[in-house]
């Protein structure tokens, strides 16, 4: 009984640990999402605006959306990839230590 205890107060502490990596995660993704943009944003008027006609602002902001989608799909596509390698790994972890506490 005990050892059950033991046990769910892990859970809950981890999921109240993912909980809080997810909240600090997002608020420091927008801040990094935020200064992406500033960054872009500047590239494409610095370097890519002056090589087109004058007026030519919807395709500069077509190149900056463009560029903006590229960067999110990457990040994503990488981010997904890294978290079900974790994901797997936990949960062998997690099967090595049910197949030891059945041999005890």
């Amino acid at each position: 009984m005990e050892k059950k205890k033991k046990e769910k107060d892990r859970e809950i502490h981890l999921a109240v640990l993912k909980q809080m990596v997810k909240l600090s995660t997002s608020g420091f993704g927008l801040v990094a999402a935020l200064a992406w943009n500033n960054l872009i944003q500047e590239l494409v008027n610095s370097y890519i605006k002056p090589h087109l006609p004058q007026g030519s602002t919807i395709i500069s902001l077509l190149l900056y959306a463009l560029l903006v989608t590229v960067l999110a799909v990457l990040v994503t596509y990488n981010l997904t990839r890294l978290a079900e390698k974790v994901e797997e790994l936990n949960d062998r972890i997690r099967n090595r230590r049910r197949s030891r506490d059945q041999d005890e």
